[in-house]
């Protein structure tokens, strides 16, 4: 992915402080084996992820340290400038299609943390992996979170990265569509397995979007090869909730599913890149996932 050069959002808040390695929450150190466990928790079986870090931690649930206020990122930092310009890119396309529909597009803010950060949803964790919230409008993202899809879920290279960043952004694009409104006003209203599959339906809308993205990026700037692709094709097949839980348990149950399969996320990334159209990413009427 050739991305160096390229224009960076402004629209990037860094609440990072000093260290490495794991996240630091309530004092103690979480590693990247307990963000993994914590991920495959809340993905596959919806444990709330607050819970997995206090047992494997041996406390209750994770304080939030003290934030400073919200910065830019430092010059001269490699990582949160390739984040900077894969958002600077959904910048530019969904503001054209937005555009194109007679609508303005307002862009969502990045925050990078570690560990843990306030959030309009509550307190953002390292283990719940990146995240949008609807309530303030803004992606989060531990970017250590890289290094677990590279040496633990088996999802190396920097197109991977930009797919989870766009996928998130897609979260964000289905907010101000009002798609995300309509299922959070069916949510307890009917059982645990239809929220499942709202879920499901939901996620691969995201996936779907940003494979449209990948689309129109490319189409603008042609800085990918196949091979940048193929990386992203691979990271939705290692997220799938099968892969998940036929890794953690050994049995795949598709009632448990909140996110898709591997083979659904391909498809519907392939379908979003393959047609670059928001009509063909219409998840919720289909009987055909």
């Amino acid at each position: 992915m050739r991305w160096e050069g390229n224009r960076e959002s402004d629209n990037v808040e860094d609440r990072r402080s000093g260290g490495g390695g794991g996240g630091f929450i309530g004092g103690r150190s979480i590693g990247i084996g307990t963000v993994v466990v914590a991920l495959i928790g809340w993905g596959v079986f919806g444990i709330n992820p607050l819970t997995t870090i206090g047992v494997l931690s041996g406390g209750g649930a994770p304080q939030t340290q003290q934030q400073g206020p919200a910065q830019r990122p430092p010059e001269g930092d490699r990582q949160a400038a390739f984040v900077s310009t894969v958002l600077a890119s959904t910048e530019d396309v969904w503001g054209q299609l937005f555009q194109q529909g007679g609508a303005q597009y307002q862009a969502p803010k990045l925050v990078l943390f570690r560990g843990a950060t306030p959030t309009a949803c509550g307190t953002g964790q390292s283990a719940m992996g990146p995240f949008y919230c609807p309530g303030d409008r803004k992606v989060y993202l531990d970017m250590d979170f890289f290094d677990t899809m590279s040496r633990q879920l088996g999802a190396p290279g920097e197109f991977a990265q930009a797919y989870v960043v766009a996928h998130e952004v897609g979260h964000h694009v289905q907010t101000l569509l009002g798609t995300t409104g309509q299922v959070d006003s069916r949510r307890g209203r009917v059982s645990q397995r239809e929220q499942n599959a709202l879920s499901v339906r939901l996620e691969l809308q995201a996936d779907c979007y940003a494979g449209l993205w990948a689309y129109h990026s490319q189409q603008a700037r042609n800085w990918l090869d196949q091979s940048d692709i193929e990386s992203a094709i691979n990271a939705a097949q290692q997220i799938g909730d099968d892969t998940l839980q036929r890794k953690q348990t050994g049995a795949v149950r598709p009632d448990a599913f909140t996110h898709g399969s591997s083979a659904q996320r391909v498809r519907w990334f392939t379908q979003g890149y393959k047609s670059g159209s928001v009509q063909s990413c219409d998840t919720f009427n289909t009987s055909s996932l």
